[in-house]
């Protein structure tokens, strides 16, 4: 398929993320309620995407959002120096000592192990991100002279409150204007939509969102909240859809929303915290394309594994424009992902393609 990429030499950047970047306090094998110590980790929806398509996927890209700018922010951009993301248009917003102007957001993180599902408490109210106007970041200068190949943004920064939802709009509705690829999780949290007007207001603007989309991403739930739309012969328990009501959401939603080119969303069955069965569906030009089955995968942190899985979707598609390789790049790098601690991904493209090829968990010598 052809996604009319932007061509060699008019662009700087292959991909770049709009959203939040957390600090994420890890209590490891443990629970937040009774740790004593917490590893440090960033991690955030729509970043975790462009970290991964760099560390993984050797691609040149680079985050845009903002800090609070004191020591935690600038903990932040460090962090993200290390994964190798490029920091160039991040915002850093002057702030007090108490953090009342603005602050960093916090993510706590327990895995889970078994019967104990993972667990997350977010501290993000009031960040600089979640205030950050158009006016902050110059969108004409990012994709119209620098360039951008691919945008990635999501509902969970949207979200975040009703400036999120003007600036994520806008920079859409510019990177749209100079040819830049736009993919785009909804990634439905009800919780995060209760305080700017809940259900109703997240289908106002994901609905304005959606017609600038080029590669939709999310589950069940996230077509039918976010979008309105309904899943013909499926009841009101959305746990128990099938691959074949799956199959009849995308092919809703691409009649809703022609301007789609891709619809993806990863298929998992929880056995438990630490054993899921995972695999991954892509439609695209009318056709549906399912991943390999990865059952009994043993998971050992299962944050972030569908922000790989798009990390991988995206690769794929850029790199090969196959819908059946992305989305089987999409569920073996996620899988890959689940198996070590934070959010973001510790795989190389080696150990993706290796997966693909079906290699085993032999020790490698």
């Amino acid at each position: 398929m052809d996604l009319n990429l932007k061509k060699e030499g008019t662009y700087k950047y292959d991909a770049a993320s709009l959203g939040e970047v957390m600090l994420r306090l890890d209590p490891g094998e443990g629970r937040i309620r009774t740790a004593r110590s917490f590893r440090a980790w960033e991690g955030g929806g729509e970043y975790n995407v462009i970290r991964g398509l760099h560390k993984c996927f050797g691609m040149d890209t680079a985050v845009i959002t903002a800090f609070a700018d004191n020591e935690v922010g600038k903990l932040m951009v460090d962090f993200i120096e290390q994964g190798g993301v490029a920091t160039d248009f991040i915002f850093m917003k002057k702030t007090d000592g108490i953090g009342r102007v603005c602050r960093n957001g916090i993510n706590f993180t327990e895995r889970g192990y078994g019967i104990r599902g993972a667990k997350g408490c977010s501290d993000r109210a009031n960040t600089a991100i979640s205030q950050a106007t158009p006016e902050d970041f110059d969108f004409e200068e990012i994709f119209g002279k620098q360039g951008v190949r691919w945008l990635h943004t999501g509902g969970i920064y949207a979200a975040l409150s009703e400036q999120s939802c003007e600036t994520v709009i806008a920079a859409i509705k510019t990177a749209k204007k100079y040819g830049t690829i736009v993919s785009y999780d909804l990634n439905y949290r009800p919780s995060m939509w209760s305080a700017i007007g809940g259900l109703d207001k997240a289908r106002e603007v994901n609905k304005e969102i959606a017609p600038y989309i080029d590669v939709m991403i999310g589950n069940e739930e996230d077509f039918t909240a976010c979008l309105g739309l309904e899943i013909e012969g499926q009841g009101s328990d959305l746990k128990k859809l099938n691959v074949d009501g799956y199959k009849a959401m995308m092919k809703n939603a691409a009649a809703a929303y022609p301007n789609f080119k891709v619809i993806a969303t990863t298929l998992r069955t929880v056995h438990t915290a630490t054993n899921n069965d995972w695999s991954a569906l892509c439609y695209a030009d009318g056709e549906i394309y399912k991943a390999a089955q990865y059952d009994g995968l043993e998971i050992m942190d299962r944050v972030g594994g569908g922000d790989s899985f798009a990390s991988g979707l995206v690769y794929g598609l850029m790199a090969t424009g196959d819908p059946e390789k992305a989305v089987n790049y999409g569920a073996a790098h996620g899988a890959l992902a689940m198996t070590t601690p934070g959010d973001t991904t510790m795989a190389d493209k080696s150990e993706v393609e290796a997966i693909m090829g079906g290699a085993g968990a032999r020790v490698q010598r």
